[in-house]
Parts: structure tokens; sequence; C-alpha cells
């Protein structure tokens, strides 16, 4: 039962009381072959009742879509999604295990995409059409926009795009989120005026989605909460990173190439970016600010510890723990905040701009500063690029973080050369593991390959990394390889399941040579 009182709360737009309709009548809107982007950017503010639907409702009758988000799902929608053969294609990022295995069996075609890219390629018409755009809103205004919930994501450009558009109205997602967003479409080309974000606390837009609402074609009310983060609580190899970290920005600030509050700051998701950031606490820092895509639990740690002045992002994700502190009283933190389209969050040229310090994690990286960010052995996809890219190519500093050894030690993170590159060497400045930071600023490849080992490789590693160097360097080159061995770290892993056999250099000759 709808609580009229309530919905005449959220949605202050007249007609909307006679769209409404149940989840299953709205997903009966979305047929086989349809594009469809929904809300949702890394498990934040995706639409919930009409995607689950939609499952059910091709378990019945079969079909198919090209489903566009954000970024990644919550509540299973991925994975429901997938097991009811809906997804033909998917994109641009995604984390779910059932899907990820669809896609690297090939049964769902999947399009790794820069975050920022998305919407611009469907603004100019070079991905098709978008028939419809399920948003999950927070309020409709009077005028009929949409106030998103918890992220934005592209769901502004979605909803402006579609032909039709279904809202979810969350009657649960707090009231204080209206008045948080900064909504702001750019021009087309080739005439864009530049965008006008100057500084992390900018706002340039409206604080809802500018639609016509006659394209509102289902409203569908619900009171789901957003899946919690999986965030862990740091250990000691990411409290070395992150020490690592503070005593790199601190001699930055002592030579005076960064001030005490640094520049805005840019995080990856996930357990590690999430414990490197909450580390600036403990430094000698003071009136930072954030220019990121998603604003995670060690955003509020920043904020509440008083070293954080204001933070822009595209989404909130937070563990169920720093959740059930923060939603209560959103309130107080709204001053502080901000949540824009990732198209800005992520924008090339706002990050170069404001000279963004960007801090992602790597699954492997080469002796030459190549970042593999998304396949293992080259060919499984894991997640996606994201929005590591959009930050790594424009960052005043591109740092990535990453533990130098994976399975239990079987698979060493530092190899020497990269089975997949999604940031070349130019785009890397800064490399950390437990073991240290290297600073590869104005280093040459063979200057670039002696500062990883030495510093960010695992002793176990380190002997065969100095031996695959040296007889790559007998060989000449401005990069030196032996190609034959260059990717044989990652055919022992396919093999044997191991890179064990290249923990000492003598041993390595003989593996190649057998």
């Amino acid at each position: 039962m709808v609580d009229h009182t309530l919905f005449q709360s959220r949605c202050r737009w007249a007609p909307g009381v006679g769209l409404i309709q149940s989840a299953e009548q709205a997903a009966a809107l979305i047929k086989d072959g349809m594009t469809v982007g929904m809300s949702g950017f890394t498990r934040a503010g995706e639409a919930k009742a009409v995607p689950r639907a939609l499952a059910e409702q091709a378990q019945r009758a079969p079909l198919s879509i090209t489903l566009m988000t954000g970024a990644s799902l919550g509540n299973d929608l991925d994975k429901l999604l997938t097991e009811a053969k809906v997804l033909s294609r998917r994109m641009p990022f995604q984390v779910d295990t059932t899907l990820r295995r669809a896609i690297n069996d090939g049964k769902v075609m999947f399009l790794d995409q820069h975050l920022s890219e998305t919407v611009e390629l469907l603004r100019n018409h070079q991905l098709g059409e978008i028939d419809v755009a399920v948003v999950e809103a927070s309020a409709i205004t009077e005028q009929g926009h949409i106030v998103p919930t918890t992220s934005v994501g592209n769901s502004a450009s979605y909803a402006i795009l579609a032909d039709k558009i279904i809202v979810e109205l969350n009657l649960s997602s707090p009231a204080a989120l209206e008045g948080m967003h900064d909504i702001y479409i750019p021009q087309m080309r080739p005439t864009r005026p530049p965008i006008p974000v100057v500084a992390a606390d900018s706002r340039i837009g409206s604080t809802a989605i500018p639609i016509d609402p006659s394209r509102i074609a289902a409203i569908v009310v619900t009171q789901e909460k957003d899946s919690p983060s999986t965030v862990l609580p740091a250990d000691a190899d990411t409290q070395r990173i992150a020490e690592h970290l503070i005593g790199f920005f601190t001699a930055e600030v002592e030579s005076g190439r960064l001030t005490p509050s640094l520049l805005p700051l840019q995080a990856g998701i996930g357990t590690m970016a999430n414990a490197v950031m909450s580390g600036l606490a403990k430094g000698p820092f003071e009136h930072l600010t954030m220019y990121s895509e998603v604003l995670q639990d060690s955003t509020f740690d920043l904020l509440d510890s008083g070293k954080l002045d204001f933070a822009s992002g595209c989404s909130i994700t937070l563990s169920e723990g720093c959740g059930e502190r923060v939603w209560p009283q959103l309130e107080k933190y709204r001053d502080r905040l901000v949540l824009r389209p990732q198209e800005l969050s992520n924008h090339p040229g706002i990050v170069r701009r404001l000279g963004i310090i960007a801090i992602n994690t790597a699954l492997e990286a080469d002796i030459y500063g190549n970042v593999n960010s998304t396949h293992v052995c080259g060919t499984r996809m894991m997640n996606g690029i994201g929005g590591s890219g959009d930050f790594a190519r424009n960052a005043q500093l591109s740092i990535f973080v990453t533990k130098s050894l994976a399975k239990g030690g079987d698979v060493s993170s530092f190899v020497p050369f990269a089975s997949h590159i999604d940031h070349t060497e130019h785009d890397v400045d800064i490399l950390v593991s437990e073991h240290g930071l290297a600073d590869l600023r104005g280093l040459a490849p063979r200057e670039r390959a002696v500062v990883v080992i030495e510093t960010c490789a695992d002793p176990l590693y380190r002997p065969a990394l100095r031996h695959y160097f040296e007889q790559a360097c007998e060989r000449g080159g401005h990069t030196p390889h032996c190609l034959e061995q260059a990717l044989s770290w990652h055919a022992a892993v396919e093999q044997c399941g191991n890179m064990r056999e290249f923990q000492f250099a003598e041993r390595q000759g003989d593996a190649v040579a057998g």
C-alpha cells in the first residue's frame, strides 16, 4: 500500500499520483531488444524493484536488452538479470561475479568504457538511442523534475535522452538528499563553452534532473535501501601503503610542491583506497578537499575529523556501520557535499584544471610502470577500467597502489610486462606497495625499472625481476624486453596456478629453456 501523505510530500508534481504502477506493470514497458539506461553507481542509487520484476518477467517470456548504468548495481541485480538471461550487452562497469563469468564466457557482450565517456557517446548518437530510462528518485518536484537519491551517475542524461522514463520513487531515501545534487549537462560540440567548475565546491547546475515530465510513463513507489559497501578494515599491508603515501605527501609539502591542503583528492573504490584515504587523517594536513567519484566511509571519517572541508562526487556508498551513523544525520553534512553527473565528476578537463591527486588501485604493474586495472592474465575481465583512466591521464599526480603479492604469494603484482595495459607508463607517476613508494617522475624506462623492482616488488620475486631486466638490457632498446619471456610469468599462472618458479633468478632461465 502506498502511503499517500508521504507520497505527496515526495511527489509534488500533481499528475504523478495518476502514474503509480506496480513494478511488474512498469517492467512490462521494457521489450525485447531495447536499450535501457538505469540509475546506479557503485551499489548506490540504483532502481531496485523494476529490474527485479524484469528478471522475473524474463523467466516467463524470454527477452534480452542492452543495459547501460553509471557503474555497478547493488542488491544482486546484475546477478539476477544475468541468471534470467536478460542481458545481451552491458556497459560501462560491473562488479558481480555471476555477470563476470558470463562476460568471460562470451555470453554477455561487455563494453568496458571510461566512465566519463558513455553519455558523451550517447549524446552524439554513437551508441544508438535509449528506449527506456529507469531512475531511482528521492523526490519529484512541482515541475516534474527528478531528484536523484544517493547517486547521479549517468541518470540525468539517460532520463533526458530516453523515449520513456520509469521513476522509482524511494520513500525511504533521506529527505536531506534534496538540494545536494548539482545537475549540469554540457552543451553540444564543437561550440561547447567551458564547464565552469573551478573548485571542488563549485555549484553550477540545478538540484534536480530537468526533463519533460510528459515522458514519465510510470512511477513505482519503493522503500528499499542501497546495498552496504563491503569495505573491510585496513590490514597491516594497506596501513603501510597509507603510511608510505602520507610520508610522500609530507615530503612534497616540505619541498614546496604542495601546500598542507594538498590538492583535490580522488580515490578509487574498495578497501585499499578507503584505507589510504582514512590514513590521511593521521597526517599533518588540513583543509583538504575531494573531487572524486565515490564518497566512501573515509570521506565521512575525514569530514568528522575536521581534516576535510568539502567533497564532490557522483555517489555515496557506505558500509553498514558508517551508514547507520551518517544517514540519520545527513543534514549536518549537506553544506559540505555535492553529487554530480559522472561526466562532470570524471571530466578530463576539470581533472586537469583542478590539479587532482588521483589514487587508484592496480591489479598488476610492470617494471616500467604500465598498469593493468582490469584483466587477469590479460584475458579475464574483473570489473572494468571505471574512472581510473579519466583521472590517471589528466591528474597532477597519478598514483596507483597495490599489494605486492596476490593469492597467498603465488602471484606477484609486479611483473616483467603487464598482461593487459589500461594505463601506460606515460600516465603513471607513483607506484606504491606495502614495501615502499616508487616515484617515477622524470625517470627514463631503465631508471623506472630499477626503482620499481627495488622499492615495490616483494623480496620473493625481486631476484627474478632483476634477472629479467639484466637479460633485457643486454639486448638493448629504450624499453628493454625479452619478448619470448615477457609473459612467461602469466603463462605459468595459466599452466600451474602460480608464479613460484620465478621466485629465484637462477631458476628462471631453466624454466624458460624448458
